[in-house]
C-alpha cells in the first residue's frame, strides 16, 4: 500500500494543474450538446469537440491512444462505448453517449455524457431511453457524492450498484470500470461501478478518479465489433454512459470535470464542493 500511495495522490499544487484540462473536457461536451441534432454526423460532433478543446488550449488526449484518431467515443443506442466518430447520421430519438478527454500542460482530463434526441413521432421510444440515460446519470451523482464521504474506495462502486439496482432491472457493465487519472488519462486505481470485496485505497487528500458509470437497459452482456473498438451490447438493448473526474483534497471534493465543480449534481445530497487551493 505504501507504493500505491506514493503513485495515485497528487499534491496540492498538482491538482490546481488539473483544473484546466478538465474545464476544456467540459467544454468540448458543452460543444457536442449545442450541435447535437438530427441530421448531424458523428464525424461532425468530433469536430466540434476537437475545436473546443483546442481554443481552451489543450489537445484531444483520446488521440494518444495507440490506433485511435478522434478526439471523442460517439456510441449510439446500442453501442456502450468506445464508438469510434464517422459519417453515421444522427436520427430523431437516438440516444447517444459522447466521452471526451482533453490534455493540458501535461495534465488529463475525462468525461462523458449521454443525450436522448427528441423523437415527437415516438413517445414512448424517447421516454424508455431518457429513463434510462437518468437512472445512469444519477448513478454517477451516487457515486460522486459517496467519494465525498468514504473512508475507501469500493464504497463508491457499492453506492452506485444500491442506485441502480433499486431502480428497475438495469444492467452494470462489469468488464469496464472507472480508473485513476493525471499524467496519464488512465492510471491506478480501478473504480468498479458494482460491490467488490475489496475496500480499495484510502480516500483521502489527493486522490483522483475517474468515475464512469456505464448503464444497459436490460442485460450487462457485451462484444466488440470488428472494428476493434465498439462495444455493443449482446442483446440489442439501449447503454448510457456518464462519466466525471473527481479530485479529493483536504477541504472536500471538487469536479474538475464539471464548470460549477459539480455543485449542481451535488447539491441534492447536501455536499458544497469546494475548489482545491
Amino acid at each position: 500500500m505504501r507504493g500505491l500511495r506514493h503513485t495515485i495522490y497528487k499534491t496540492p499544487a498538482q491538482l490546481r494543474l488539473m483544473r484546466a484540462p478538465g474545464l476544456a473536457t467540459a467544454a468540448s461536451l458543452d460543444a457536442v450538446e449545442a450541435g447535437l441534432r438530427p441530421g448531424v454526423t458523428t464525424a461532425e460532433l468530433d469536430a466540434l469537440a476537437e475545436a473546443a478543446i483546442r481554443e481552451f488550449g489543450g489537445a484531444p488526449n483520446f488521440m494518444l491512444e495507440p490506433g485511435y484518431h478522434h478526439t471523442v467515443c460517439a456510441s449510439v443506442n446500442d453501442e456502450v462505448v468506445h464508438g469510434i466518430p464517422g459519417e453515421r447520421v444522427i436520427r430523431p430519438g437516438d440516444l447517444v453517449s459522447i466521452d471526451s478527454g482533453a490534455i493540458l500542460d501535461g495534465w488529463n482530463g475525462d468525461a462523458a455524457r449521454s443525450f436522448v434526441v427528441p423523437d415527437p413521432e415516438h413517445p414512448e421510444l424517447v421516454a424508455d431511453r431518457e429513463r434510462l440515460n437518468e437512472v445512469t446519470r444519477q448513478a454517477l451523482w451516487h457515486g460522486i457524492a459517496t467519494l465525498a464521504r468514504a473512508r475507501r474506495l469500493n464504497e463508491v462502486g457499492a453506492a452506485i450498484e444500491d442506485y441502480v439496482r433499486g431502480e428497475g432491472d438495469y444492467g452494470i457493465l462489469t468488464d469496464y470500470v472507472g480508473h485513476g487519472i493525471g499524467r496519464r488519462m488512465h492510471e491506478d486505481p480501478p473504480v468498479p461501478n458494482y460491490r467488490v470485496r475489496q475496500a480499495g485505497p484510502e480516500v483521502r487528500p489527493g486522490l483522483v478518479v475517474a468515475i464512469e458509470p456505464m448503464i444497459t437497459q436490460a442485460s450487462p452482456e457485451t462484444y466488440v465489433r470488428e472494428d476493434g473498438w465498439t462495444i455493443v451490447t449482446d442483446d440489442g438493448g439501449d447503454a448510457a454512459h456518464w462519466e466525471h473526474s473527481v479530485a479529493v483534497h483536504k477541504d472536500g471534493v471538487w469536479v474538475l470535470t464539471a464548470a460549477d465543480g459539480g455543485a449542481a449534481g451535488l447539491a441534492p445530497f447536501g455536499i458544497v464542493p469546494v475548489e482545491p487551493a
